[in-house]
């Protein structure tokens, strides 16, 4: 009888850990990891636009392949548009 009760403890106790492993890992361990992964992710993308934007001040545009084909970029010159009806002088 005294084995089954120290066996049962354990068990018990064991379960127990586990599921603080569990609760840790979801609400401290996981949203670290999101966090940093996120924040790296944004830092390549700063890093890849602040590239492209060097290249087309210094060169006037950048070639960017994507798979067989080739995305040109250039600076956009936006037209002014003739405004068709002037003001009147009343």
């Amino acid at each position: 009888m005294r084995y089954n009760k120290n066996l049962l403890i354990a068990s018990l106790v064991i379960v127990i850990l586990v599921l603080l492993g569990v609760i840790t890992y979801i609400f401290a361990i996981k949203p670290a990891i999101s966090s940093y992964v996120i924040g790296t992710q944004n830092q390549g993308i700063d890093y890849a636009l602040a590239i492209i934007v060097q290249q087309i001040q210094q060169n006037g545009f950048v070639q960017i392949p994507i798979g067989n084909q080739t995305l040109i970029l250039v600076p956009a010159q936006p037209q002014q548009v003739a405004n068709p009806n002037p003001p009147t002088g009343t």
